[in-house]
């Protein structure tokens, strides 16, 4: 009987330990939530004040322009003008680069500040997530103490699962940066390289054929500059689309299925059934990663002739359909190795939302995923 009071003795003291741990573990999550909080709003600001900044700054270049243009004019035809003029424009063009040079220095910090919040933010989200799983595994310890074997061993299987997500992961990031390498390598790079050569030649060709050939030298510079811009902002909008943070996820599907539809060749089609609300950024981001997930799956394993994407964005939650005529599947037979539909339900569940998924092989996939807003359903 006294070794029955000792063994309880001790697992009332492991019990309170462990509790007082998940506490700890809790208010430090709980604090870096606040923080989180405060730094997204602090965010916020500061990428409305760079927009209004960038704004001041192309109307800065516009009356900067204009004033070098006049000050040329005037240098150009130097006797037509009084010495009030002559010196009007110079100090007008003077005063404009000034301000220009203000304005841009100005830009610069906010982007560093932005930069700054955004990697303090990451931190952040670390530390809360670290939080999370260091109370879910207290949560195993407490389940198995208070002897709740079964929920122990169906935790213990999640976990297995989600220790093969996590690696997953992984190995996708780590193919995503293969990926990166090459297309940087093969595209940007490659072609800055190019740029590099072709610049070399501009002034021994303006040397030997004269400028109108050095002109021509310095527009076909031009274009492979461009393409290189163009391809490396499309590697950017892969990665992350800017037009999600600057336009809503809208706007930013449209973009990004026509784009789709122009470069698989797959029939796509999309339809916004609510109003273009903007919502918090993490659930735009989830909802359009839930989508650009389903649209390639269904291309890469599904072969449709068509997809169709709806979104309706109401008061209290988001819907999202996607359902494709491909080849289907049944969701009740795992495959080895698949993890895309639990990629899937983690984005949603992370979101407190749901996910139906209705498919038969031959008969197509239609997938719905709805989140609440400001937590109704």
């Amino acid at each position: 009987m006294a070794s029955g009071n000792s063994i309880q003795d001790i697992l009332q003291k492991m019990m309170e330990t462990v509790g007082d741990s998940k506490e700890k573990i809790f208010e430090i999550g709980e604090e870096s939530r606040s923080e989180y909080s405060q730094l997204k709003a602090d965010l916020t600001l500061v990428q409305n004040s760079v927009i209004n900044i960038i704004e001041k700054t192309e109307r800065m270049e516009v009356h900067s322009r204009f004033a070098r243009n006049r000050l040329a004019e005037v240098s150009k035809h130097f006797a037509n003008y009084t010495d009030e003029e002559v010196r009007s424009a110079y100090e007008q063009a003077n005063d404009y680069q000034v301000q220009l040079a203000v304005l841009r220095q100005e830009e610069k910090q906010l982007r560093e500040r932005r930069d700054n919040i955004e990697r303090r933010l990451m931190k952040l989200k670390d530390t809360i997530d670290r939080a999370e799983a260091l109370v879910s595994q207290i949560n195993v310890v407490i389940n198995y103490l208070t002897g709740d074997l079964k929920q122990v061993t169906e935790m213990v299987a999640d976990a297995v699962e989600m220790q093969k997500f996590g690696l997953k992961i992984i190995e996708a990031q780590e193919e995503e940066r293969k990926r990166l390498s090459r297309e940087i390598h093969d595209g940007p790079a490659q072609m800055m390289a190019n740029v590099m050569l072709r610049s070399e030649l501009v002034e021994r060709v303006y040397n030997e054929h004269g400028v109108q050939e050095a002109l021509k030298e310095i527009q076909d510079l031009r274009e492979m500059v461009k393409e290189s811009l163009s391809e490396v902002r499309r590697i950017i909008y892969d990665l992350r689309p800017m037009a999600l943070d600057d336009l809503g996820l809208v706007p930013t599907l449209a973009k990004y299925l026509r784009n789709i539809e122009e470069r698989t060749g797959m029939n796509v089609s999309f339809k916004n059934l609510g109003k273009e609300i903007r919502l918090p950024s993490e659930m735009e981001i989830a909802l359009f990663r839930f989508v650009q997930e389903a649209v390639q799956n269904a291309y890469k394993h599904a072969s449709p002739s068509e997809v169709v994407v709806k979104m309706e964005l109401k008061p209290t939650k988001a819907i999202a359909i996607i359902k494709d005529d491909g080849r289907g599947f049944d969701p009740e037979v795992k495959k080895e190795g698949s993890f895309g539909l639990m990629g899937m339900r983690e984005r949603v569940n992370m979101l407190d939302g749901q996910l139906t998924i209705d498919s038969k092989p031959g008969r197509g996939t239609l997938l719905m995923v709805q989140i609440p807003i400001s937590g109704k359903k």
